[in-house]
């Protein structure tokens, strides 16, 4: 690579960076999810955008799966063994009634638009999915994490995980294509494995944290870090969604070593979550927004609504009184990182599909934390 491209990619990506601090600057004096700034942000660079950078492309894809990764490990860290247990037996009411509430307004958003059946059922798990990271900062800001009703949240969060757990592999293997019965045998594989790490995950996840287990932090980051892409990586091989991969690892880190995991890889899921989001918003044409937000108003106004049933309902016959049941559905209304990790699946399919998905994170993204202010 010639010095002089080689001294513009750097300023270029440094400058974008750069960018994203400033961004991620005012989402915190403002109170709003940063989510939503690194998307604007890829919008005003991106293709279409106010100023396009000209960037390397394949460098900024690659930090993007990396942030996901990420992100989904951390994710799975705040999930020990015995609170996934726990959450599936007391929050299997609340599960059924999110999945009935809020996957269908966005599969049959998708039939209304005349798009197929598999990119109606990526827009429905678009609508299906709330933010956890989003939910569990403003859970914490807002000092709500010995709340009444969090549990429940929490519970309904974990329950929408494991559904990824499912539904990636699934529609992976469904936009891969393939006969039936190629396409029954990869769905039998996919679901085999993540119900066998799962397993390992849950039982095994302490024996597997002691193996890890090191007194220099930088062995242990490095362990986890290879650790994670390795697991990723046979996921894939196995058509079972990478990111599912990293979140079963997350899941397996407990005790000790997950609490100085949280530490160590909390910087690196924030530059690599930034540059995940960023690169979206990126890949999506400022001019199709304008088409789409209208849909996306409506969608967001509906979803917002089942949201916000879903936290009422899931809470009855709890003993919490109205007020607080009201503020968990209310602290549900967020999307964010699942919703575009599914987006980005279908925009090949579907290039409407990313533009939708766009407008609808970013309005939901906005309303979510304003939402959960509400009651207070």
């Amino acid at each position: 690579m010639p010095a002089n491209h080689l001294s513009l990619l750097f300023f270029q990506l440094g400058a974008a960076i750069i960018g994203l601090a400033i961004l991620a600057r005012l989402a915190s004096r403002w109170g709003f999810s940063s989510i939503s700034f690194y998307l604007l942000g890829g919008l005003a660079f991106g293709k279409g955008g106010l100023a396009p950078l000209d960037v390397s492309k394949a460098f900024i894809r690659d930090g993007a799966e990396i942030g996901v990764l990420l992100l989904l490990f951390m994710l799975g860290l705040e999930y020990s063994g015995a609170e996934l247990r726990h959450n599936l037996k007391s929050g299997m009411k609340g599960g059924v009634i999110d999945l009935l509430l809020n996957f269908p307004p966005g599969f049959a958003a998708g039939l209304l638009l005349g798009w197929g059946i598999l990119p109606s059922v990526l827009l429905g798990g678009v609508t299906l999915i709330s933010s956890s990271g989003i939910i569990s900062r403003v859970l914490t800001e807002l000092k709500l994490t010995n709340a009444p009703e969090t549990p429940r949240v929490l519970a309904i969060l974990v329950l929408e995980d494991l559904i990824m757990a499912v539904y990636l592999p699934l529609v992976g293997v469904l936009i891969g294509g393939g006969g039936a019965m190629h396409i029954a045998l990869s769905i039998a594989v996919a679901t085999t494995a993540v119900a066998l790490v799962l397993f390992i995950a849950t039982r095994y996840g302490e024996r597997l944290s002691a193996l890890a287990a090191h007194t220099s932090d930088e062995v242990l980051l490095l362990t986890l870090l290879g650790t994670i892409l390795i697991v990723a990586g046979g996921a894939e091989s196995l058509q079972v969604s990478a990111a599912i991969g990293a979140f079963l690892v997350g899941i397996a880190v407990s005790g000790p070593v997950a609490e100085r995991s949280y530490r160590m890889v909390t910087p690196l899921r924030d530059l690599f979550a930034a540059i995940f989001f960023f690169f979206f918003g990126l890949e999506i044409d400022p001019k199709s927004l304008l088409p789409a937000l209208p849909v996306a108003l409506v969608l967001g106004a509906v979803t917002a609504g089942t949201k916000i049933l879903t936290g009422y309902w899931a809470t009855r016959g709890t003993g919490i009184e109205t007020r607080l049941r009201l503020r968990a559905g209310l602290t549900l209304v967020s999307r964010g990182e699942f919703s575009i990790v599914i987006a980005g699946l279908g925009v090949a399919l579907e290039p409407k599909l990313g533009s939708l998905s766009a407008a609808y994170v970013l309005l939901m993204a906005v309303l979510g934390p304003v939402a959960a202010r509400i009651v207070k």
